[in-house]
């Protein structure tokens, strides 16, 4: 006798002693046993309509459902996505459970449950898709990517992620981006050192690297692939913890070496993409403020918005922003008509800088000379909630 024929004649005789009950129960033990998962939940589905006292199948006419009933059918079915998604995930098939873990919403205990697995090139594909495109654990997917794909992949990767809808925190996975192509950039640049001067050098960063060696740069010499240099200092702006911008300096400080055929213009106000960025970046490390803040504030004015876009204006009012001059941005943002412009997202909304500024009567006055009634309202409604957060 077969196992799976055991297994009928242990139904029929679980029907005999228990009843539905008992077959439910019997069928459930050997489907997980079995880890057939995908009728484990079907037959957990079956358990919990029996035992609300509903037809064991749904069908297309519906259930006549309580309040209870349904509360108590809803409870069931998660709990039965939970051990099923878990259950498969530890099986070796991410992808299957995280179709039954995502109704869960619970992606904390998911990541848990994938770090717990390999990084197999068997289901490696499903790994990335599930951490990364799916946002469970972003941070691992795209280590995954750069560990397997290169650097190259992953820098096409990291592109087609800042246009989602779902705005998905990408600082984190931008600092692991950073950081390797920083780390690259090093390690070849030692190489190289030690190659052309017969020792390894002694300085610790990448600056101090190629601040005394102009025979490093050349017409035909480079040490890392200028684009994903260009790339990564353009997505490191999005960056401002103290590490992240040294190491964009670095970047910067070698990419402005280099020979003009690699120097690739940037969009307004980074057309000089490296000097452009030097200046970001000091200034939100706390140096050069003024000189970068003058240099942005030329470009707002100056870069005609008809044929390059409003960029330099929005750039300048994040910098205002992240600098924490709130109330500068919120004047900046009403001179420079951003309010009336199609936004690209990267500077806050006046609405969220008078907010920052705690100042919503220049958002008030804005909106009165431009007979906005939706934007004054909403105006008068969160200055009045910030002065009586009980106001209703």
């Amino acid at each position: 006798m077969t196992a799976t024929e055991a297994g009928f004649e242990q139904l029929e005789r679980r029907l005999e002693d228990d009843g539905i009950n008992g077959v439910v129960e019997e069928l459930i033990q050997q489907l997980r046993e079995a880890k057939r998962f995908h009728d484990l939940f079907e037959a957990m589905k079956m358990q919990i309509r029996h035992g609300l006292g509903l037809p064991l199948l749904y069908s297309d006419g519906g259930d006549d459902l309580s309040a209870e009933q349904r509360d108590q059918l809803e409870e069931g079915l998660i709990d039965a996505c939970h051990e099923v998604g878990l259950a498969l995930i530890a099986d070796g098939q991410p992808r299957d459970g995280w179709m039954y873990l995502k109704p869960v919403g619970d992606k904390g205990e998911a990541a848990e449950a994938l770090q717990r697995l390999g990084d197999d090139d068997e289901i490696l594909d499903e790994l990335i898709e599930v951490c990364l495109h799916e946002g469970v654990d972003p941070e691992r997917g795209f280590s995954l990517v750069l560990q397997h794909h290169g650097t190259c992949n992953a820098i096409t990767t990291f592109e087609s992620l800042i246009y989602r809808p779902d705005n998905m925190d990408l600082t984190g996975i931008c600092r692991l981006l950073l950081s390797h192509v920083h780390q690259e950039l090093k390690a070849s640049l030692i190489a190289d050192i030690e190659r052309q001067s017969g020792s390894a050098p002694d300085e610790s960063t990448v600056a101090e690297l190629v601040a005394d060696r102009d025979w490093l740069f050349g017409q035909h010499i480079y040490h890392l692939d200028t684009t994903h240099l260009s790339s990564t200092v353009r997505f490191a702006r999005m960056l401002d913890d103290p590490d992240s911008l040294e190491m964009a300096l670095d970047l910067v400080e070698y990419g402005r070496r280099l020979h003009e055929q690699f120097q690739y213009p940037g969009e307004e106000p980074f057309v000089d993409q490296y000097i452009a960025s030097g200046l970001y970046f000091d200034a939100l490390a706390g140096r050069r403020i003024d000189e970068s803040k003058t240099f942005f504030k030329d470009r707002a004015d100056n870069v005609d918005p008809a044929e390059h876009g409003t960029m330099a204006r929005e750039v300048y009012v994040e910098l205002l922003h992240r600098l924490g001059e709130d109330g500068a941005a919120v004047q900046a943002c009403v001179d420079l008509k951003l309010a009336e412009s199609q936004s690209l997202g990267v500077a806050p909304s006046l609405m969220e800088l008078c907010d920052a500024a705690d100042d919503f009567q220049s958002m008030l006055d804005y909106c009165r000379t431009n007979d906005s009634l939706l934007g004054f309202g909403m105006a008068l409604l969160q200055a009045s909630s910030q002065k009586s957060p009980s106001a209703s």
